[in-house]
């Protein structure tokens, strides 16, 4: 059936033909021929299918022409709602990058952002918006000094598509090296020299002490020039976030002033790997304790020669059978022994002749040990009763007789006491647990009695003044 229809459909399209033929000349076919030619302007300007004609959004056109340097610092955290307008490349004395973002989130969803990358990532804070409406942070790690400004923007002349408010963010950095070589200057001091001063360990170093963790400074070549006073280093520590939230500020505050070294200086200097995790769970060692104890101490007196600790020189008979002179941490462990601070035969307890550097802090330790440090003065006499009256701990009577007086002296310095900062509310001491390094970071944060004493956070601020 369907090969009988053919001829009828070329009939038809010979009939069409023929017309048009001869009318070829006739204004119905120039009408015809004209709207079945193609567009001149195509030839010219043409078309790809799915993209418009119009003109580009400006955001769109910076996303193919605006890009990050390549040495931009893969440390920077970037909003990934924010969309790059512009970049200004180093210039001047500060060598300062400056980046401008625009996103149209809120504000306050960016300031966020910025607080929580920089608290978890161990950035060091040095200025933080003061409402959550945005305004500039101002953060180091590793050399690298980072400015983060946001601000509400108002968008005016916007398509009905996009939003009517945006969020205006400017990233300035100055790369590593020039941080680097800004934060290492040298100093001219014709009154003073580092040449042939005794250091320590030397039977002649007369204190004070700087940190343990201080790596060792070599000399000036120079008569009439010395390098800055040495200062504890910043530490960085990427794990932190492991620990509870209440502890973290403390333990980045003395991370900050470089006194939670994980290694002796001894130890460091044979070892060729570093380790920037602190494993905040983990238990502290008695040698980690008089280590961190010595430096957090000297740390917070830094301008107070008097109340710092001196450390001992190699050449000391040492006091505990089990920590010779060869110890990386004999030098703090010796020092707090011949002050009295930690028992020994020196203090009169003449059956403790072993330290047992490697063996678990206990509650009751850590309190013995900073107490004294605490009060600056002989500890209260305690009993049993006196503890039960004043902390009401159920488990008082498991409490080592000698430490009932570092217990008692804590309870009379308030909310300022070891116990309360590091523990909370708690009706039961548990003298003989373990301490963890968070825990015993958390009691090194502060020194001194309710109402005088000094913290870590005002430390670091006299520190960077």
């Amino acid at each position: 059936m369907f090969p009988c229809k053919r001829p009828s459909v070329f009939l038809i399209w010979a009939v069409l033909l023929t017309s048009l033929t001869a009318c070829a000349n006739s204004p119905v076919a120039k009408n015809l021929e004209e709207s079945l030619a193609a567009d001149p302007k195509l030839q010219s300007n043409p078309v790809v299918f799915g993209e418009s004609q119009g003109n580009q959004p400006q955001a769109q056109q910076n996303e193919s022409t605006v890009q990050l340097p390549p040495d931009f610092p893969k440390d920077i955290p970037l909003y990934s709602n924010a969309k790059l307008q512009e970049v200004t490349p180093a210039s001047g004395s500060e060598n300062r990058v400056s980046t401008h973002w625009l996103s149209s989130d809120p504000s306050n969803f960016i300031a966020s952002f910025y607080s929580s990358q920089f608290q978890t990532n161990n950035w060091q804070i040095l200025q933080q918006p003061t409402d959550d409406a945005g305004g500039t942070f101002e953060a180091r790690r590793n050399d690298l000094l980072l400015k983060v400004s946001i601000q509400p923007k108002s968008v005016t002349n916007v398509t009905p598509n996009q939003p009517q408010t945006a969020t205006e963010l400017l990233i300035d950095y100055v790369p590593n090296s020039t941080a680097t070589a800004q934060s290492t200057p040298t100093t001219t001091n014709l009154n003073e020299t580092t040449n042939d001063v005794p250091q320590p360990g030397n039977p002649q170093f007369i204190g004070p002490i700087p940190p343990a963790n201080l790596a060792a400074q070599p000399p000036s070549t120079a008569t009439n020039q010395t390098t800055p006073a040495p200062t504890p280093e910043s530490q960085e520590f990427n794990d932190l976030n492991k620990a509870p939230q209440e502890w973290r500020q403390h333990i980045q505050d003395l991370a900050a002033l470089g006194v939670l070294s994980i290694e002796s200086e001894a130890t460091k200097s044979n070892s060729t790997t570093t380790t920037n995790q602190f494993e905040p769970a983990k238990i502290v060692t008695h040698r980690e304790y008089a280590r961190w104890l010595i430096a957090a101490n000297n740390a917070m007196y830094a301008s107070n020669p008097a109340k710092q600790i001196r450390l001992a020189s190699e050449s000391t008979q040492p006091v505990f059978s089990d920590v010779s002179a060869k110890d990386p941490d004999f030098s703090a462990i010796q020092g707090l022994a011949e002050a009295g601070l930690i028992p020994s035969p020196l203090s009169g307890d003449s059956t403790v002749v072993l330290f047992r550097p490697d063996a678990p802090l206990t509650r009751e330790q850590l309190l013995v040990w900073k107490l004294p440090l605490d009060t600056r003065q002989a500890l209260p006499s305690a009993n049993l009763d006196a503890v039960k009256q004043t902390w009401g701990f159920q488990d008082a009577a498991r409490i080592d007789p000698k430490a009932l007086r570092a217990v008692l002296a804590d309870y009379q310095n308030g909310e300022q006491s070891n116990i309360r900062r590091v523990f909370g509310y708690t009706t039961l001491l548990q003298p003989k647990k373990p301490v963890t390094r968070a825990e015993a970071a958390t009691a090194l944060w502060y020194f001194g009695s309710q109402g005088e004493g000094v913290s870590a956070a005002e430390a670091l601020k006299l520190k960077r003044s």
